[in-house]
């Protein structure tokens, strides 16, 4: 009894952390009931997975700047012009692909570092700065696709980055060795890191767990993601697209949970007027989080491109949407200082996992606008909520 009230306790205390992976757990059993048995197969979890990248890594992006109290709307037509910008110097220039990437990168800092500087430094409201950047880059894809209005990328080597899958070293049982043994790879990480953080929450004498509990949540976890590797170890294996969403996902948590830069970014979202009379530059704390902004942007949009082997003046579209609201369905707080790397990719899983299961069950799509509105309203209240009671 000790143990479970202990539970509940740990799940009360943490339910902004916890509520998304709950949610996303019962929508998928749901679904999978309701498709008898066909929205948990291996080929369907890996198409998910894929189709929810490109909107993954904006989400990561948009969940710091809303974290700092900002908006980018720009981010959707950025991703889409980049996209297209890319199949132009591969398709038009014949630019190999480890050149391409680099310079759709570097234009999608320059072009958050733009975004950035008229905030942080001219002063001008992040809505406003941004609405620009949606005209001008929704013009710039238009400009980009006028003269055939569909670039066709027939690039072997770019198109694997979207649909594409990582080698297999040999098949056990019809299983991807080199799958499976990148997802123990990552379970043992998991364990190790989660073990190493306990221990120094001891050392300093900070609250813990139970050892049960803490057992318990090892066990949870890691029997989660032994079961997504060998779903996808039963089709084919880790795609590109997974890998990127890990590496970012890994690079960015690594930022924001020690470094100073992350210690910086949510102070300023926290209180912005405090931060500054610390001695935080505000400023460039703005300035790199746009930027940042702007990276994944262009890693979207060669995503995307990628995905669908080719750049459409409609590249972009509701993307910005898409992903403000994956961000939110991943915990991070309207009122800024509040939001998890990891809960912005939850959040746009569970998007696409919505999307994914109507799509299977013949939902219309006017129903499916109606109740991904719905949940991203039912996050917001969720946000409130949690907030008025820790207050």
């Amino acid at each position: 009894m000790k143990y479970i009230n202990e539970l509940k306790g740990l799940v009360k205390h943490n339910i902004r952390d916890y509520g998304m992976y709950i949610a996303l757990i019962v929508i998928m059993i749901t679904f999978q009931i309701l498709t008898n048995g066909l929205f948990m197969s291996s080929r369907n979890i890996s198409n998910l997975l894929d189709s929810a990248g490109y909107i993954a890594v904006l989400a990561v992006g948009v969940m710091l700047v809303i974290v700092i109290r900002h908006i980018d709307l720009s981010i959707g037509f950025l991703a889409g012009f980049l996209g297209a910008l890319a199949a132009i110097l591969l398709m038009q220039f014949g630019m190999p692909v480890f050149i391409v990437i680099p310079i759709i990168l570097i234009l999608g800092i320059c072009a958050g570092s733009v975004t950035g500087f008229l905030v942080a430094k001219v002063g001008i409201p992040a809505f406003v700065a941004t609405l620009a950047g949606w005209l001008i880059y929704r013009g710039a894809i238009l400009l980009a696709t006028e003269k055939s209005g569909t670039i066709i990328v027939d690039n072997d080597a770019f198109n694997a980055i979207g649909n594409g899958y990582i080698p297999s070293i040999a098949e056990v049982g019809g299983f991807h060795l080199l799958s499976l043994l990148l997802g123990l790879v990552g379970i043992l990480f998991y364990i190790y890191s989660a073990i190493t953080n306990r221990k120094n929450k001891i050392k300093y004498e900070f609250d813990v767990v139970s050892k049960p509990i803490f057992i318990l949540q090892l066990l949870f976890v890691s029997g989660i993601m032994a079961y997504i590797t060998w779903l996808l170890a039963g089709y084919n294996g880790f795609s590109w697209t997974v890998i990127i969403i890990l590496v970012v996902v890994l690079v960015y948590h690594f930022i924001t949970t020690k470094t100073v830069i992350g210690r910086h970014i949510y102070s300023v979202g926290s209180n912005p007027e405090a931060a500054h009379l610390t001695g935080i530059n505000v400023s460039k704390i703005t300035f790199l989080v746009f930027g940042s902004m702007g990276m994944l942007s262009a890693l979207s949009g060669i995503l995307f491109t990628a995905r669908l082997q080719s750049a459409t003046t409609t590249a972009g579209t509701l993307f910005e949407l898409d992903a403000i609201a994956a961000a939110f369905v991943g915990g991070v707080s309207a009122a800024g200082g509040v939001g998890k790397v990891t809960g912005a990719v939850i959040g746009a899983i569970v998007m696409a996992t919505l999307t994914n299961g109507m799509n299977l069950l013949g939902v219309g799509i006017a129903p499916q606008y109606m109740i991904r509105g719905g949940v991203l309203a039912l996050a917001v209240i969720f946000d409130v909520m949690t907030r008025k009671q820790r207050a």
